[in-house]
């Protein structure tokens, strides 16, 4: 399946000059979505990961589904104040601003093997600040997966040492 195909592109979004990449019309479409996610598993399904983390919101409707599909467990990173028990925080970049990640602090063991799912690689400041945290629980990431990859960001350069799988390239 062409993924590009299934994604909407509305110019000037959220600032002038943005193309922003709109996966909404993918996820409505349930063959692609499904198709998707079944791209992202035979990604994942060698990497023998303990638990998928997803950043909020969109790597929620990635993470989550593949987590279900490789009988793993699902964390979610929220911004702060959102999660009800004990946690840990960071301070990131956002191609457009300043934000702040956490995750529950006994969200993750120690030498656990963790996969992050988001829908987007761009600049790499969400998921390098998600690496961070991870990190700071002493979890080891063994991979990223992806449904959009903006390459002309740079993002990877974010990650050394980790594996990136993108499923559709800008």
């Amino acid at each position: 399946m062409d993924f590009k195909t299934k994604i909407r592109e509305i110019l000037d979004f959220p600032t002038p000059g943005v193309q922003f990449k709109d996966i909404t019309t993918l996820l409505k479409d349930g063959e692609a979505y499904h198709q998707a996610i079944d791209e992202l598993v035979k990604y994942a399904s060698d990497k023998k990961v303990d638990a998928i983390v997803g950043p909020e919101a969109r790597g929620f409707v990635i993470g989550a589904p593949l987590a279900y599909a490789l009988g793993v467990g699902f964390i979610p990173v929220r911004k702060p104040g959102k999660l009800p028990a004990e946690t840990v925080e960071v301070v990131y970049d956002l191609e457009y601003r300043q934000d702040r990640l956490s995750i529950h602090r006994d969200a993750i063991r120690p030498g656990s093997r963790i996969l992050i799912a988001d829908d987007l690689l761009a600049t790499g400041g969400t998921v390098k600040a998600t690496v961070d945290l991870i990190k700071q629980l002493n979890g080891q990431v063994v991979g990223t997966a992806f449904l959009i990859e903006l390459l002309y960001l740079n993002g990877r350069d974010q990650l050394e040492n980790i594996d990136i799988f993108s499923l559709i390239q800008y």
